[in-house]
């Protein structure tokens, strides 16, 4: 309570005197009283009916009414009001009489502590009664305004609990062609919507209750209505608190695209192959010529080539023109995996060619692995006829190396023919000897470049958040190189790194962002950095050695440095990796296993290595939200590193729904797009974070 707060007090006796007494027993307690003085029953009527009372004090042995009385008396004008009575002496019994006659309490008028404590517990009670009281009252008056709302609105809305509906008003009963709430109420609400999207609406719903549903966000589903297709709804959710508990509201967000003209729907159409929905050739071809002619926001650009295999015998099985019925299934599972920022066309034929936008070509050969590996549980039905099949991807990464259009396309088919050569039924990198020839031209290039670069002092950190599925309470980053060229443009990883693990030059790069890294946590409240050593690093023996000894050069606290290193690398060199690890989680530094689960479960990895983090390849999100099978592989994943205490991050989300499916799956911490785009920090070329490249090699020569 607050002592600056004046208390307004009735004192009901007939001895002015008692009056000072209460005033004064208040005021050295630090709390202004506005006292009343009450000599009979007429004037209490009075006062109760004029004044904001917040207590009654009652002198027994100098006031006409009993106490039984007083106390039916105040009921009329307010229940609330307290009663405390006082007398000369009061002894056990006595106060249980009074309490039972309606006072509060009964306190000895020479015990002036006694009485200090008696009002200030009950204005504090009484305060607190009527907080909680205008509390429910406005949540009774929210309530009803969410309900007069939600029944007014033209916008379908529902009101949800633990996954139950408890309300939807006619603007849902209408879209979802129901007669009556009576249909739905204490229904799942995941019986309206696809198999396919209810891990991302039930994370959804979880999210929103913890608070972490962003604003404004929508969630994409697919509902389906009466017997026909299923359609994309776009959902908004809102943590509603009423009195039985935490609700979500659910509205379905109007569709905010505007009708097309009939002649450009005409016209879209002509570009696309009436079967698979691709582009033409033609049109295809034009497409990705565009594409190529930007570099991509990170990542680089990928050609797959998709055949299925032995094709024939499936025509043979079904029949001519049940044939083309089964392509256009086989073109739905492969767009059904594609990102938006992906291109297609119907290529030749039964082969499909897409433009990906990704890390790197190995992320590629990995999404034409998951492909295959999805379509081995994939049914394709036709009337009474089921039949199943496979196909054969060639994959190929955008480089130099390729004079034009022609040369690129023509090493993507090969990497197909190369793939069918070894079996078919498999993702086939690129990788011929005229390109070998042709790299080593480049590369020597990239080496002056990349050397210049380090001796100019010319690369860039670039931060990306890691944001809290679970809680807030740790800063987290990813730190990632950038080069700047001498015409001070920027140079994405994709483009430089390839030449530096080549040309043995990761070494130095690695160091560089070390050393940038720990000038990054001088400049900013981070508690975690997330730094990747390459193959180089953890190889070579000096770098734990190096490490301690510009951690204590710098004074640096070890413990906000972790460094990440690739599955791939980690299981191919798990000796020198489990040595390194050693080594720097005796200075306190943490150690994550990134672009975990590409190939098949390495549980054993986690026991050998014992990892901090690891990091969900962020490959697995594409098709993350759709696919069951996925799912149950992350949550294995998940669960594994829950019984080793391993915290989990998943890479590279980059919408709502992805979020909310990681979120169901339980997941602790997200980075990428939907979180954050890279922010380039360190930008002064005369900060001194890196020395000469004789200083970062000093330890071992390149």
């Amino acid at each position: 309570m607050n002592g600056r707060q004046s208390i307004s007090i009735a004192v009901l006796t007939d001895n002015q005197d008692d009056v000072e007494l209460i005033n004064s027993a208040l005021r050295d307690a630090g709390h202004a009283a506005h006292c009343h003085w009450i000599a009979s029953s007429n004037r209490l009527a009075d006062t109760l009916a004029a004044e904001l009372v917040e207590l009654l004090v009652l002198n027994c042995d100098r006031y006409p009414d009993s106490i039984r009385q007083v106390v039916k008396q105040k009921d009329r004008y307010n229940p609330e009001i307290p009663v405390i009575a006082m007398q000369a002496h009061a002894d056990e019994g006595s106060i249980e009489s009074a309490m039972r006659s309606g006072a509060c309490d009964l306190v000895s008028m020479g015990l002036k502590e006694r009485l200090q404590s008696v009002v200030i517990r009950e204005l504090r009670a009484l305060r607190v009664e009527r907080a909680l009281n205008s509390t429910l009252q406005s949540a009774t008056e929210y309530k009803n305004h969410l309900k007069h709302h939600m029944a007014a609105s033209a916008s379908s809305y529902a009101l949800v609990q633990e996954g139950i509906f408890n309300d939807v008003n006619d603007a849902w009963l209408k879209l979802f062609k129901l007669s009556d709430k009576g249909e739905l109420i204490g229904l799942p609400l995941m019986d309206y919507f696809e198999p396919e999207s209810r891990a991302a609406l039930k994370g959804a719903l979880v999210a929103t209750v913890a608070g972490k549903w962003q604003k404004d966000e929508k969630l994409i589903v697919k509902a389906h209505i009466d017997s026909g297709e299923a359609e994309d709804m776009h959902l908004e959710f809102r943590k509603i608190d009423l009195d039985n508990g935490p609700n979500v509201q659910i509205r379905v967000a109007p569709r905010l695209k505007a009708a097309e003209e009939p002649t450009k729907l005409v016209h879209d159409a002509l570009k696309r192959d009436p079967t698979m929905l691709f582009f033409h050739r033609a049109q295809f071809l034009e497409r990705i010529t565009r594409r190529l002619k930007r570099k991509p926001a990170s990542g680089t650009h990928c050609l797959v080539y998709i055949k299925p295999d032995s094709f024939g015998l499936i025509r043979e099985k079904v029949g001519i023109i049940q044939s083309e019925e089964i392509l256009a299934q086989f073109a739905e599972v492969v767009r059904k995996r594609m990102h938006p920022r992906d291109v297609a066309g119907r290529f030749e034929g039964t082969s499909i060619m897409v433009l990906l936008e990704r890390g790197s070509a190995r992320d590629a050969q990995v999404w034409g692995k998951q492909l295959i590996d999805h379509l081995s549980t994939t049914t394709f039905e036709i009337g009474d006829t089921s039949t199943q099949m496979t196909c054969t991807v060639g994959v190929c990464g955008v480089s130099e190396v390729f004079k034009d259009l022609e040369e690129f396309i023509a090493a993507t088919v090969n990497a197909y023919e190369q793939g069918m050569e070894a079996g078919g039924s498999t993702s086939f990198l690129s990788a011929s000897t005229k390109q070998d020839t042709k790299q080593r031209e480049f590369d020597a290039i990239w080496v002056k470049h990349l050397s210049s670069a380090l001796m100019d002092n010319r690369f860039r950190v670039a931060q990306l958040p890691i944001a809290g599925l679970r809680s807030d309470s740790i800063q987290m980053y990813d730190l990632l190189v950038r080069m700047i060229d001498e015409q001070n443009n920027s140079v994405l990883p994709s483009e430089f790194i390839p030449a530096a693990e080549r040309n043995n030059m990761m070494k130095n790069i690695d160091r560089w962002m070390v050393t940038a890294a720990m000038e990054f946590c001088a400049n900013n409240e981070a508690d975690r950095v997330f730094v990747r050593l390459s193959k180089q690093s953890i190889t070579d023996p000096s770098t734990p050695a190096w490490m301690q000894q510009k951690m204590d050069e710098n004074g640096f606290d070890c413990s906000r440095l972790v460094v990440q290193v690739p599955e791939t690398d980690a299981a191919k060199h798990i000796k020198q990796t489990q040595e390194l690890v050693k080594h720097t989680r005796k200075l306190g530094i943490g150690f994550a296993i990134e672009h975990y689960g590409v190939d098949q479960e390495r549980f054993q990895i986690l026991d050998i290595l014992k990892p901090d983090y690891i990091k969900i390849d962020g490959e697995l999100m594409h098709t993350l939200m759709t696919d069951e099978s996925m799912q149950g592989a992350v949550k294995i994943i998940v669960n594994a590193a829950q019984t080793r205490n391993i915290k989990t991050i998943a890479e590279r989300v980059e919408n709502a729904n992805a979020m909310a499916v990681l979120f169901q799956l339980g997941l602790d911490f997200m980075q990428g797009h939907y979180v954050h785009e890279p922010e380039v920090v360190l930008q002064d070329r005369n900060s001194g974070v890196t020395n000469t490249l004789d200083e970062l090699t000093a330890a071992h020569g390149t």
